[in-house]
């Protein structure tokens, strides 16, 4: 489908269009769950996905952050956007959305899982550093699971994730390193058992977005953190990085909708480094 529609981002606020007079829509006429569309993250790739032709079903556990980003949606002349409010640690509630659903192209895990960051693992309480490990985990399998089942079905389909690929090892934060490490490996095996039914895994390493790291969010990992120590974390990995920059949430936006769009039909059981060389990919 030829459109006129092409998604880019501005600052720290929402998606914005502008157009170009021949634009081919990577994702026009495929069907995307969003788990955790919410957040800042989850909320700017389901605006990118609409952009680019999808039908987006925007999960998660807070009706009012979801309507939010729906009203956006609707706002830049773009239809049809779903809102469920389902828990991605519930297995019943999360098969039993898609089963209203039906076919599903892109399914995508972004939900947070409650990291606790900012203290030393030796001090650091069992039950915090084991959430993020857990929830984690649980939370990718159950809606990884549930939609791979369906897209094995129909021979074709990609379950997309995020982390911070703290299991390169990251200092200070916690369970979260563990966490990622966890959600590495399922999609490796999940991209070796599926790749034969045309299903794809792949996931994305993303650490340190401007935009994305307000005291009001990072308070609920880390609480004794101010703007004036927010920024200097942001000095510090911007400095820590190949390019010498933090990458935007437009970069990881692009990159997630490259990924769920054929264009990436041989990429699969890895993790693709949009941290801008923080570590070797």
């Amino acid at each position: 489908m030829v459109g006129s529609l092409c998604v880019c981002m501005a600052g720290t606020n929402d998606t914005y269009l502008t157009t170009h007079k021949e634009f081919t829509m990577l994702l026009t006429d495929k069907t995307a769950v969003i788990y955790g569309a919410g957040g800042s993250i989850g909320g700017a790739v389901a605006r990118a996905f609409a952009a680019e032709g999808a039908r987006v079903h925007l999960v998660g556990r807070t009706r009012e952050t979801l309507e939010a980003v729906a009203a956006h949606i609707k706002d830049i002349g773009i239809e049809g956007a779903e809102v469920a409010v389902v828990d991605a640690l519930d297995e019943s509630a999360v098969t039993e959305h898609l089963a209203r659903v039906g076919d599903v192209d892109v399914s995508f895990n972004l939900v947070s899982r409650g990291d606790v960051q900012g203290m030393p693992i030796t001090e650091m309480p069992v039950d915090d550093f084991l959430r993020p490990v857990l929830n984690g985990t649980r939370a990718n399998f159950i809606t990884a699971r549930a939609a791979a089942r369906r897209m094995a079905e129909r021979g074709s389909g990609v379950v997309l994730t995020l982390n911070s690929g703290s299991a390169h090892g990251s200092p200070m934060m916690g369970g979260t390193g563990p966490a990622d490490a966890a959600t590495d490996s399922l999609v490796r095996n999940l991209a070796m058992e599926l790749g034969p039914r045309g299903v794809r895994a792949v996931g994305l390493w993303a650490a340190g977005i401007p935009e994305t790291l307000t005291v009001e969010k990072l308070g609920k990992v880390n609480p004794d953190l101010n703007e004036a120590a927010i920024q200097g974390i942001l000095d510090q990995l911007s400095s820590l990085r190949m390019t010498r920059r933090n990458p935007t949430l437009a970069e990881i936006t692009a990159t997630a909708v490259f990924l769920a769009s054929d264009h990436a039909a041989s990429i699969t059981g890895t993790f693709v480094n949009v941290t801008g060389g923080m570590f070797p990919g």
